[in-house]
């Protein structure tokens, strides 16, 4: 099973990493800063669609982002 809370915080930790705030991404991909936030804490998990969008926003390949996923999914 797929962790919520391992989702939302590598998709944190690749937005601060690029010094991006919610406000930013969250315009970018066109959801609520609070959508976001919910996603980042593991309250709620991104549809399809809005994995590509968070990931289209910070300008990173979501191949990238579900490769740290699986990796830190496995430990």
């Amino acid at each position: 099973m797929l962790d919520s809370k391992l989702v939302g915080k590598i998709i944190s930790d690749f937005r601060k990493s690029k010094g991006l705030s919610q406000e930013i991404v969250s315009g970018l991909a066109a959801i609520g800063r609070t959508h976001l936030s919910m996603i980042e804490r593991g309250e709620r998990k991104p549809t399809l669609e809005t994995f590509f969008k968070l990931c289209n926003a910070m300008n990173i390949s979501p191949s990238e982002v579900i490769k740290e996923i699986e990796k830190k999914n496995q430990k």
